[in-house]
């Protein structure tokens, strides 16, 4: 059986950088750790999928280290990161505007859907 974790990046401030490591280090662990991870990012974090806006930001300052390099080793760790459909509106982004990282749109009903009928686990932050 396949163990997955969800975890819900709804109310985490893309403006408070230090706020974004804890959720995207234990997907990375997670994924180390062999759970299959999806990482939604909706509301305010959905920003997060954009270009050009986790590459400016540091969860701690002056580190070299961007939150975009983040989630690029928890992507490469397995982690999938998705944007919920009604970001694309809220931040005037297309799907072309998504990171290469992001694997997709999702709706509110694939969240449900997937807590409902999948063995997984879920963290929100």
């Amino acid at each position: 059986m396949t163990k997955k974790l969800v975890i819900v990046m709804a109310n985490t401030d893309p403006r408070n950088g230090e706020e974004l490591g804890a959720p995207i280090f234990q997907a990375s662990v997670a994924a180390a750790m062999d759970y299959e991870v999806d990482v939604i990012c909706t509301a305010t974090a959905g920003r997060l999928m954009k270009k050009g806006v986790a590459e400016k930001l540091h969860v701690k300052e002056g580190s070299p280290k961007t939150v975009y390099d983040f989630i690029k080793d928890a992507h490469e760790a397995g982690v999938k990161f998705y944007t919920c459909s009604p970001n694309l509106d809220l931040f005037d982004m297309k799907e072309g505007d998504l990171i290469p990282e992001c694997a997709g749109v999702v709706g509110g009903a694939h969240l449900i859907e997937t807590v409902m009928e999948e063995d997984c686990k879920v963290l929100t932050y």
